[in-house]
């Protein structure tokens, strides 16, 4: 009998130490940062591609969890995967994991299947595919037989910036039941981890029965289990997207699946499920900073990694990531330079874990740097600020083939539109016509309009805007085939 398994993938996270790649509107885990998928994607391939190894294994739609302002990313990359009928859970309040995957689980129960969920962060890199897949269908065993079953990173050094798993007695070779969690250690506790030889770094991956999981949350934190439950029962379908009622979702606790559940698993005085921990040792890496990503690229005889149009002269064990100009460095050793359209970030390695203090200035200083890049993801394409002023604007946009911008309009500023490339049907007031190449129009203050691509190629346009204020959110919508609510 097959065993069925769903992904659940937990995509919440904001990534500010990999800024200025990663940004709030576009974090990490939707970035190519190693491969050419994005780590969302190579993480969601790593469990739907075991089914070609497995022939005991079902492999069902994949899960995902999210929030609002990411729905439409997370969307787009799994159509361009094929998986354009998975399921979207929208998060309208940040939970911690443990209720996140409680909507997961109540969700996966609906369709009257009890698979085993297989919970992933979505922004991590696993170098050997086959030997996490081989570890994976061991872990699907135990937990299709009930257990509760967690991956230990096997520690290659003694890293503070890790949670650690401690194992307890021998199951079989490399399965081991689980004795608990601990945080982040100093840096003399994480030798003494290292030495020991009981401790995991925290993968932060777990596998289990979907039943089994909701059993456990309803034991251990009852509250929780009731106010997902109240707010799945609640939710609305939006498109793509399901979403969970707010205020029923507000009432939840925050916690994690660690302290949740597993912590209190081989602990309790009655009848629970096993908590398994299964080593893993794979070329795992959580990402979680620039020295981290470096160590999984390859470096030259100096212990460089450049990326893009770089030049380097007497330089040591520096990572250098060019977007867009001409990078060089002379004379450096043990340091970081990522350049992008908007920000330059120039940082020792041994601060790295710093970098987040950065993105704390720019929200207090209410900048937008934190949270978009130059160039900005949309529904219908992007749109890409090219110069600006006082009271003008400059946006390069592009329209995806058969998309369509909102119905809308605005109170404070004009635009102008050119096209550079394809074929706009423009609809401006009572007026509806069809622009070419080298063709533009007004678009008065006030008047309703509306920008479609009717054609088989991306459309590009040049946008000019005028006004007194020109922030995103002067938009008043009338009609909209995405659903939105806010711009």
């Amino acid at each position: 009998m097959k065993i069925s398994v769903q992904a659940v993938v937990l995509s919440g996270g904001a990534g500010t130490r990999l800024w200025p790649f990663s940004r709030e509107a576009y974090p990490k885990q939707f970035l190519p940062l190693v491969g050419d998928k994005s780590l969302f994607q190579e993480t969601i391939y790593r469990v739907i591609s075991m089914g070609a190894q497995e022939g005991q294994l079902e492999l069902l739609s994949p899960l995902v969890v999210c929030n609002e302002m990411h729905r439409f990313i997370a969307a787009e990359q799994l159509r361009q995967m094929g998986l354009d009928r998975s399921a979207i859970l929208l998060e309208p309040i940040g939970k911690n994991t443990a209720p996140a995957v409680t909507l997961a689980a109540l969700y996966a129960l609906e369709d009257e299947c009890d698979p085993v969920l297989v919970v992933l962060p979505s922004d991590h890199h696993v170098e050997n595919v086959a030997e996490f897949q081989a570890r994976m269908s061991k872990a699907v065993e135990l937990a299709a037989k009930g257990d509760i079953v967690t991956f230990g990173i096997v520690a290659q050094k003694p890293e503070t910036g890790f949670g650690y798993i401690r194992r307890g007695a021998d199951i079989e070779q490399g399965v081991f039941v689980l004795d608990g969690f601990t945080e982040k250690p100093d840096a003399k506790t994480a030798a003494d981890y290292l030495a020991s030889g009981r401790y995991f770094w925290n993968s932060g991956i777990f596998i289990m029965r979907a039943g089994i999981w909701l059993d456990q949350i309803s034991r251990c934190q009852p509250a929780i289990f009731d106010a997902c439950k109240a707010a799945l029962s609640a939710s609305k379908r939006d498109g793509d997207f399901i979403r969970v009622d707010k205020d029923a979702f507000a009432q939840c606790p925050s916690d994690s699946i660690d302290y949740a559940v597993m912590e209190k698993l081989n602990t309790a005085a009655e009848e629970v499920p096993r908590g398994v921990v299964l080593a893993l040792d794979a070329g795992w890496s959580d990402l979680g900073s620039w020295p981290a990503l470096s160590e999984v690229k390859p470096a030259d005889d100096s212990g460089n990694v450049a990326i893009g149009d770089v030049f380097l002269k007497d330089t040591r064990n520096s990572l250098l990531y060019s977007q867009n100009r001409f990078l060089a460095a002379v004379g450096i050793e043990d340091v970081v330079v990522i350049e992008t359209t908007d920000a330059v970030l120039v940082a020792h390695k041994d601060r790295a874990q710093d970098v987040k203090s950065i993105t704390e200035y720019l929200k207090k200083a209410n900048r937008s740097e934190h949270v978009f890049h130059a160039k900005v993801h949309r529904p219908w394409g992007d749109y890409e600020s090219i110069d600006n002023g006082s009271r003008y604007q400059v946006k390069r946009l592009t329209i995806k083939p058969g998309a369509t911008l909102s119905l809308q309009m605005h109170h404070h500023r004009a635009e102008h539109w050119i096209v550079v490339k394809g074929t706009a049907q423009v609809t401006r007031g009572e007026d509806t016509f069809l622009l070419t190449e080298n063709e533009s129009t007004y678009i008065p203050l006030g008047i309703r309009h509306r920008l479609e691509n009717p054609g088989t190629i991306p459309l590009e346009i040049i946008e000019v805007q005028s006004g007194s204020y020109l922030g995103e959110d002067d938009i008043v919508r009338f009609e909209d085939r995405y659903h939105r609510l806010e711009s």
